[in-house]
């Protein structure tokens, strides 16, 4: 069972020259050799400017950019999380006004708090602006209570409805249950993505019935019927569940995630997936599902 206990790394956050999005910036460790102590640290590979992409916590934002892909309200989550980090006076390069070219000001001192990184390499953090990480010290190994979890902008992106909850086996259990009771006040409220969500059921039609114009569904949904769809048109016959059991089967390639519902039944995406004609249903409370840490 996962520890509450994080590593605390001091650093500054980046966004001139880079692709943030809802739920992940870039960040420059002041002392990057604190990662060697997170698991799996060789997977992470700084950029030239020292910077590594992080995965956030317990979160997931509408896509702004997968591949050519976006969702609805992913500009609007990109742009709640970095006002609420401080960035100010942004402009972004034409056609699709993603990357930053300037913004004010330049980084913005913060505080990460991991415990590894992914199979990307990305540090799966807690994010904390440096006014609001007391008592977590550079390098230090900090026990995230509740107090703390919830100064984190993770838990602000689930309190406004910003993001959905995404929870994985690697996350703490207590952790895991209070996100969810974060997530379940926002869905009652309607916030945000709650709004608008139609992962419980949506028509699959291209990629623009799921497009910023289209249907909002679960971001980690959405990424899988996107290589669907881009399968699909390559010749694939089925549905989005058969594809899902086909890619199960490549080592290299395996997006039929294994999850936990119902507090302890481990099946895979493709099970929780029923389909007739165009519509797609997930046959699961959002809240309820465990995805398994590859």
């Amino acid at each position: 069972m996962a520890a509450p206990y994080y590593l605390a790394i001091r650093g500054r956050l980046v966004v001139v020259g880079k692709e943030p999005d809802g739920d992940s910036v870039r960040f420059i460790a002041e002392h990057p050799e604190h990662y060697r102590q997170l698991k799996n640290a060789h997977r992470i590979d700084p950029s030239a400017d020292g910077s590594v992409q992080l995965r956030f916590e317990g979160v997931d934002a509408p896509e702004l950019h997968y591949g050519s892909a976006a969702q609805p309200l992913g500009r609007e989550a990109r742009d709640q999380l970095l006002a609420w980090i401080g960035f100010s006076d942004l402009d972004y390069a034409p056609p699709g006004e993603t990357r930053v070219t300037s913004a004010t000001p330049e980084s913005v001192p913060a505080f990460i708090l991991s415990q590894a990184a992914e199979v990307n390499g990305r540090p799966v953090s807690y994010l904390l602006l440096e006014e609001q990480a007391a008592p977590a010290q550079d390098g230090a190994w900090t026990l995230v209570d509740r107090p703390m979890l919830d100064r984190t902008l993770n838990a602000r992106l689930l309190q406004e409805g910003v993001a959905y909850p995404t929870v994985y086996s690697s996350t703490p259990v207590g952790h895991r249950a209070h996100l969810r009771t974060l997530a379940t006040e926002a869905r009652e409220k309607a916030a945000g993505v709650w709004a608008i969500d139609a992962s419980a059921g949506f028509v699959l039609d291209d990629q623009a019935s799921i497009g910023p114009e289209g249907q909002l569904i679960l971001p980690k949904l959405f990424r899988r019927a996107t290589d669907y769809l881009r399968a699909r048109d390559g010749g694939f016959q089925g549905n989005l569940a058969d594809w899902l059991l086909q890619v199960s089967a490549s080592p290299s390639r395996n997006e039929n995630d294994q999850v936990v519902v119902c507090g302890g039944i481990e099946v895979h995406l493709s099970d929780l997936l029923l389909q007739a004609n165009r519509t797609v249903r997930f046959q699961a409370d959002l809240l309820d599902v465990v995805f398994v840490e590859k």
